[in-house]
């Protein structure tokens, strides 16, 4: 079962998050093999970027959809993962060109996204109830640190967003296979204040926070990828941080946990052709017998053949009583 697992490290200014996400995960790649499967290393970007999303969209607790996106020139041109509130996910990619091959199963960013180094990393917050003419917020990075060094790693491109666009210290393991996409997270809080309440200064504020998260984030930094795909959350737990006083809380899983979802409805499908007009859905349907429309996330096809599409444009006057119009 999909899990995620939120704890603090008492008496410091840090935070962490650990998902492991199984069935859900494993939802998401059967839905794709019944249609046309993803190669290894796309497997794994997916599968790390669906663990990424739902450890920020939980850490950040926002009302509406996060989502993530990793851009570029390369045979991956576009990979993006989806998070609800509720921490429902789905992910797709759009891939134009053939990969290098490998053994591992994994290629570095440069590779697959980044070949020209035009690719970015953007995160985008919509909110649910967004009012008309709002835009969401949007922060872009590109796949490149400080020094103009191409990022291979998606956990260091995001560590590198949250650094450039939240001045958060964060690191960020990620990890993914055919069997599982997981993470940890282990976050910097601020300390304003508390120094003073001590009788320190601020000098030694930071001090204490940068050893404290230092110490914490070299210790997460020495899970490997088999273990964070192979162990279970206490015993990562145990493993990593023994020596540390953690405060941990009730595990969300099941149906308060990740888990997939999409958001994709026949509704919206008809409303998406209501917006192309009358005159283009007849021209598709004089070129084939019915409009098959399939949603990249989920692989759901919606069919609609002459009469459905007659219907999307009768008015609900029009109807036979008793009888309402396709939404």
């Amino acid at each position: 079962m999909s899990e995620l697992h939120k704890f603090l490290f008492e008496g410091l200014p840090v935070r962490g998050m650990l998902v492991r996400l199984t069935d859900a995960w494993q939802e998401v790649l059967r839905r794709r093999s019944a249609d046309a499967p993803y190669e290894a290393p796309i497997r794994q970007l997916l599968g790390e970027m669906a663990a990424a999303g739902v450890l920020m969209q939980s850490n950040i607790k926002f009302d509406g959809a996060l989502i993530l996106q990793i851009f570029g020139d390369g045979p991956v041109k576009l990979a993006v993962a989806e998070v609800q509130p509720n921490l429902g996910f789905r992910t797709t990619a759009k891939v134009v060109g053939e990969l290098p091959s490998t053994d591992s199963g994994h290629l570095p960013l440069e590779v697959m996204v980044n070949v020209g180094g035009e690719g970015r990393c953007a995160i985008t917050l919509d909110p649910k109830d967004r009012l008309p003419g709002r835009q969401p917020y949007q922060g872009v990075v590109s796949l490149h640190d400080e020094h103009k060094q191409p990022l291979q790693q998606l956990s260091a491109v995001l560590e590198h967003y949250m650094r450039q666009s939240e001045q958060l210290d964060t690191k960020l393991i990620l990890a993914a296979n055919d069997d599982m996409a997981a993470g940890l997270l282990i976050q910097r809080l601020p300390m304003e204040g508390i120094g003073n309440l001590a009788g320190q200064g601020a000098e030694d504020d930071d001090i204490m926070l940068n050893e404290s998260y230092n110490r914490i984030a070299h210790l997460a930094a020495t899970l490997t990828r088999e273990e964070l795909l192979t162990l279970d959350a206490d015993t990562i737990m145990r493993r990593l941080f023994w020596e540390e006083n953690l405060v941990r809380f009730e595990p969300m899983e099941g149906a308060n946990g990740p888990h997939f979802q999409c958001t994709c409805s026949r509704e919206r499908v008809a409303s998406m052709l209501r917006n192309l007009g009358r005159d283009e859905v007849e021209s598709i349907l004089t070129e084939q017998a019915q409009i098959d429309v399939g949603c990249d996330f989920c692989g759901e096809h919606y069919g609609f053949d002459a009469v459905d599409a007659s219907e999307l444009f009768t008015d609900d006057k029009d109807l036979v009583p008793g009888t309402s119009r396709l939404q």
